[in-house]
């Protein structure tokens, strides 16, 4: 897995419920969103599935374009989803190669 920092969302389900977070490891973190490793949000509202990502060189950079979009309307944040992965895989499998 690349180095730097990474900006993800995380969906329900199609057009579901989305969670938008960063982090310094993806695999992990998104590991710990599936198996509830931690009560909150993503655990009550079954918002288990990567549905878009973008990697970072840097940490800031990333936590900076999270900020940035946690401001955007759902609907721009749905296009974004829809451009990398229209059909709404659960991107999580293809982290490990």
């Amino acid at each position: 897995m690349a180095k730097g920092g990474f900006v993800y969302m995380l969906a329900s389900g199609r057009n579901g419920t989305l969670y938008l977070g960063s982090t310094v490891d993806l695999c992990r973190r998104v590991y710990e969103h599936q198996q509830a490793h931690v009560p909150g949000f993503t655990t009550r509202y079954g918002v288990i599935h990567l549905v878009w990502y973008e990697h970072y060189d840097r940490i800031t950079d990333a936590r900076h374009r999270e900020y940035t979009l946690k401001k955007w309307r759902r609907a721009w944040k749905l296009a974004l989803i829809e451009a990398m992965n229209p059909d709404w895989r659960d991107l999580s499998a293809d982290l490990n190669g």
